[in-house]
């Protein structure tokens, strides 16, 4: 995930953050779940962004250059209040069954730290299939990936979901 430090740090102000954060592929539509923790840095930096802005990098099990990668930028969504959350039951079943390990973070009344459940709403996608004179590389139409076959379907990951209807667009 890559965030941008609010204008107002004392010595950071405008730069970027990235580091690797879990998300879930939760929802048909291809927005992700994330463990919202007001503590990490890109809480931090979301909660003062006006947009609530982030951008997520997928990427294939084993990063190369000759794999497909996926680069989804869009806004967070934080749902402070528990009983508020859509498809709650669903979204912890998903985010558990991508992270058995996050159970200890879930929010609830036992978390070591407050947590909240947050969903990321991707507006721009763009793709890199590989080497560029074997695959394609660009923006990929949002409502082609938001329309691609789910993680469920095919076992796909999310950067899978842009592969499956690449061809279709090209």
């Amino acid at each position: 995930m890559a965030t941008v430090y609010p204008g107002d740090h004392a010595t950071l102000a405008g730069e970027p953050f990235a580091l690797q954060e879990y998300y879930a592929s939760c929802h048909a539509n291809g927005s992700l779940t994330l463990l919202f923790l007001p503590i990490s840095r890109h809480s931090q930096n979301i909660l003062h962004s006006p947009a609530h802005a982030a951008s997520i990098s997928i990427w294939s099990d084993r990063p190369a250059a000759s794999r497909p990668r996926v680069s989804l930028m869009g806004n967070v969504t934080v749902f402070a209040d528990l009983s508020r959350t859509p498809d709650l039951a669903s979204i912890q079943a998903c985010y558990i069954a991508h992270h058995p390990d996050a159970r200890w973070w879930l929010p609830g009344p036992r978390e070591p730290h407050v947590a909240y459940w947050a969903r990321f709403d991707p507006h721009s996608v763009y793709f890199v299939g590989g080497f560029g004179d074997e695959h394609y590389i660009g923006y990929i139409p949002l409502e082609m990936y938001q329309a691609a076959l789910s993680d469920d379907d095919r076992g796909l990951s999310v950067a899978g979901r842009v592969l499956v209807d690449q061809a279709d667009y090209i």
